[in-house]
């Protein structure tokens, strides 16, 4: 069992105190104090979990993460969501409803479960794609318009995650299946 250092927990804290300011936006000593008490209830019962180990293999492959590359993903991230709900709007209000929906099933290369879960995560905060599955290397990924699919398969998403890890340049996804009917599923 890790232990948690009180840095890690003042951090923790002080996040959770920003946040519940942000999205309370009271500054009166009434306020604060709920929020304290609120930070402090969530460290307490989640510290058990902070600092357990769920498998045996199971690493701190966050060392690696590039903080400043996050920085810059988190705001290219939050551009895809809103470009993606521009489009997805688009297909709603359009009198057509041009929606061509498409199964999506592919490896990547990425290095660790952390990585993949981020990926798994963006593809899902995206509008118009949802990630199904995650086994192993292989992704299902829900897409509603071939544009949506085209914005995983271009490897540009997969490829902003894998550079939150590492210098290298190199195609991310591989062995990729598109189903687009019921006839193409196994």
């Amino acid at each position: 069992m890790k232990k948690l250092r009180t840095y890690n927990l003042f951090f923790l804290f002080t996040g959770l105190m920003v946040f519940w300011i942000a999205m309370s936006g009271y500054l009166d000593a009434f306020h604060i104090g709920l929020g304290v008490l609120c930070a402090g209830m969530v460290i307490a019962f989640n510290y058990r979990l902070k600092t357990s180990r769920f498998f045996d293999f199971e690493l701190d492959n966050l060392r690696n993460l590039r903080v400043l590359k996050v920085f810059f993903y988190l705001f290219w991230l939050a551009y895809q969501i809103l470009l993606s709900g521009f489009r997805v709007a688009f297909v709603i209000i359009h009198p057509r409803m041009p929606i061509e929906t498409y199964i999506l099933k592919f490896k990547t290369r990425l290095p660790h479960a952390q990585a993949k879960m981020v990926l798994g995560n963006s593809i899902t905060l995206t509008p118009g794609t949802l990630t199904i599955d995650i086994a192993d290397d292989e992704f299902i990924v829900h897409a509603l318009t071939p544009e949506s699919a085209g914005d995983i398969l271009n490897d540009n998403m997969p490829l902003h995650v894998f550079q939150l890890f590492s210098d290298k340049k190199i195609d991310v996804i591989h062995d990729v299946k598109i189903i687009s009917s019921t006839d193409d599923i196994q």
